[in-house]
């Protein structure tokens, strides 16, 4: 019998019935996963300490964990598909005039790529501040691993594709394979494929007002239904960030953490950069900056801690209509697509960095003006359909490095550092999507100011 196996299971279990426990004092969800991430950190170390990070117990036992951490990520790549589907139509069927879809979806779009490509031009300037390169980094076992298995998941469908290719991918042939997520793009032909869809039940309802109005009944009846499935799963949040969390830190190398520490401080600038010119951006036309952050701090906390771009669209969507009075269509649209296209974190600064890194080791002057412009572009362009899940970085990361004439080796070796970092880009891509949504509302004079300008910050999500 494996007493300290057994021992490390009955402990975990036991902080999982704590946690549910806490859970029962009225709290709102930021402030469980926050507890939970803190809880996982605290059991993870202790584990770290007590066995080192490469003890066979410490691996058998992580095994177990997962039962609980990769099975709340299983659940969320469970529900993106059906979200975004379900908020992209539900949003194009509440505007009853396809004329308003072409100047929703162009403002924010608009404001997706181009602050990607701001925060291209920071992943520039915070790695040459750092001078960070790719020499000297060791590929170990677990990092062979890993390179292996983006090669075959990744790389060979992505890194061949031509910039038309790319673009020609986005567009759905088979919605029911894009829905399996058949494909690496598979997310963003969800969007397109539901938002025809979205047009022709307008459509329907011009010519035939009566089954037109059950199509969009229908249409209302699914978004409630499938917004209870991920509310049902968001339940499960705390846990698995508990549990993700205890497998990070026991796992950990602090010595690769440390060697490669000026990776993590500089993205953190980094992306404290990019806070600040979202900040920029709202307080020029109008939005006070302050209050705005107060009032979508429990949406950045969330997403910090769980990661998931997608599994914060419903908070997402209830922070901007309940609290910044963006109407519902233009919240929908933006929280769905700032999952998917124009990831200022995972897919603006961090696949930059890495080709920073990785160009003067293949004699590649990374300053050369010619060469940044050429490398923002094709972040820019690459950032759509990058699913809001973990591991978005990474994919944004194989479209990129090949289109540059890069290897995509380093992709694999910040293995140790990338759940430290994942967060805060995550917490990034999120305010984006509200920044853009808030921006949008604000151009098109469709804000209530009211709403906007009010003092209820009030936390989200007791549900």
């Amino acid at each position: 019998m494996n007493v300290p196996l057994i021992l490390n299971i009955l402990t975990f279990i036991v902080l999982l019935v704590v946690l549910s426990r806490l859970g029962r004092q009225g709290w709102s969800l930021s402030k469980k996963v926050l507890v939970g991430l803190v809880i996982g950190v605290l059991f993870g170390l202790a584990l770290h300490l007590i066995y080192g990070d490469n003890a066979a117990v410490l691996k058998e036992s992580i095994s177990w964990f997962n039962v609980v951490g990769n099975g709340y990520v299983q659940l969320l790549q469970m529900i993106v598909m059906p979200l975004v589907f379900v908020s992209i139509l539900s949003a194009v069927a509440r505007l009853h005039n396809a004329s308003a879809l072409g100047k929703i979806s162009a403002l924010t779009i608009g404001v997706l790529l181009f602050t990607t490509a701001i925060a291209a031009l920071v992943g520039v300037f915070v790695t040459t501040l750092f001078g960070l390169t790719a020499e000297g980094l060791v590929q170990g076992v677990q990092e062979t691993a890993r390179l292996s298995a983006i090669q075959s998941n990744y790389a060979g469908k992505v890194a061949d594709l031509s910039a038309p290719q790319m673009l020609l991918s986005f567009i759905p042939k088979n919605p029911f394979a894009d829905l399996a997520g058949a494909n690496p793009t598979s997310i963003i032909s969800v969007v397109i494929f539901a938002a025809f869809l979205g047009v022709a039940a307008l459509q329907l309802l011009k010519d035939d007002r009566e089954k037109g109005e059950r199509v969009l009944k229908a249409i209302e009846v699914l978004q409630l239904w499938v917004m209870k499935l991920v509310r049902l799963i968001m339940k499960l949040t705390p846990y698995g960030v508990l549990a993700l969390m205890t497998k990070v830190v026991a796992s950990s190398n602090l010595q690769d953490i440390i060697k490669l520490g000026g990776f993590v401080v500089a993205s953190y600038l980094g992306l404290a950069i990019m806070f600040g010119v979202h900040a920029l951006l709202l307080s020029v036309n109008g939005i006070n900056p302050l209050r705005f952050f107060r009032k979508v701090w429990p949406v950045i906390t969330f997403a910090f801690t769980s990661r998931s771009s997608a599994a914060s669209i419903p908070l997402n969507v209830e922070a901007q209509t309940q609290r910044l009075g963006v109407p519902e269509s233009i919240a929908s649209f933006s929280a769905s697509f700032g999952a998917t296209i124009g990831q200022n974190g995972c897919a603006g600064l961090y696949p930059t960095m890495l080709a920073v890194m990785v160009a003067p080791t293949m004699g590649i002057n990374p300053l050369d003006p010619v060469w940044i412009a050429t490398l923002v572009g094709i972040v820019t362009l690459s950032s759509a359909g990058v699913a809001g899940v973990g591991g978005g970085a990474t994919f944004a990361a194989l479209l990129v490095l090949p289109a540059m004439g890069l290897p995509v080796t380093l992709a694999a070796l910040l293995i140790s550092i990338e759940p430290l970092i994942d967060m805060g880009r995550t917490a990034l891509n999120v305010n984006g999507s509200m920044t853009a949504g808030s921006l949008t509302s604000r151009w098109l004079r469709q804000t209530d100011k009211a709403l906007l300008n009010s003092e209820d910050h009030s936390e989200l999500a007791h549900r």
